[in-house]
């Protein structure tokens, strides 16, 4: 990396959701809500740190151990759960306000990310859909027009397509992350920064944070 970062020399950025931009996993805090947060926290666990290495495979299971809970408890997480990380809002602002093109790239779902975005001014997400029928979940995902469900090759796709859409090179992307399903849009951006996150991808970011809020960013890319 140059000795001297500035957030002008970068025209978008891509921020994981879980554990990254909130303080929560959502399926495992939806898990809870029926007893099953210790089942499904496995998977997950297990999957960030890269010991499953399908990721979509690892999204079916969790999604079919919720097959008949309420969709309600979406509502509930978000209401009782979910918190943004400290510095995460004027991490974001200050990107905005700088005029870099926001996105949210998630292997969760649109029920969180859609709430995200109106609240933070976010531009662009992808995320996963839960099957609903008749109120409960049917433990299956919704196929969505870009494909079925959003892992790491999609996120790094979703990155890429909008910049290449804005005219933006790959260089100019930050990519902030904490799970192993966030190295490929990493290892393709100009900039990576691990938050909190695994040891996998604390090994391969540029920026690792690990104390304190999102905004530490800022202290090596200056404004």
């Amino acid at each position: 990396m140059p000795a001297q970062l500035f957030l002008s020399d970068f025209k978008l950025i891509a921020f994981d959701m879980d554990s990254t931009l909130i303080n929560i996993e959502c399926i495992d805090e939806m898990a809870g809500m029926v007893g099953l947060q210790k089942e499904v926290s496995a998977i997950t666990e297990a999957a960030m740190r890269g010991d499953i290495t399908d990721y979509k495979d690892s999204l079916r299971q969790r999604v079919a151990l919720l097959k008949g809970a309420p969709v309600s408890i979406m509502q509930r997480v978000f209401d009782e759960k979910l918190q943004l990380h400290p510095g995460a809002e004027k991490l974001v602002t200050t990107c905005l306000r700088s005029g870099l093109h926001t996105l949210l790239v998630s292997g969760g779902f649109d029920y969180f990310t859609q709430r995200l975005q109106q609240q933070l001014g976010i531009h662009d997400t992808r995320s996963n859909q839960l099957e609903v029928k008749d109120g409960v979940f049917t433990g299956r995902l919704t196929p969505q027009a870009w494909g079925d469900i959003c892992d790491g090759e999609e996120k790094k796709r979703m990155v890429l397509q909008t910049a290449e859409r804005l005219g933006i090179q790959p260089a100019q992307c930050i990519a902030v992350g904490d799970g192993s399903n966030d190295l490929p849009m990493m290892t393709a951006c100009g900039l990576s920064v691990a938050y909190q996150a695994k040891p996998k991808v604390r090994a391969v970011a540029q920026i690792v944070i690990d104390d304190g809020g999102l905004d530490r960013l800022l202290d090596v890319v200056k404004i």
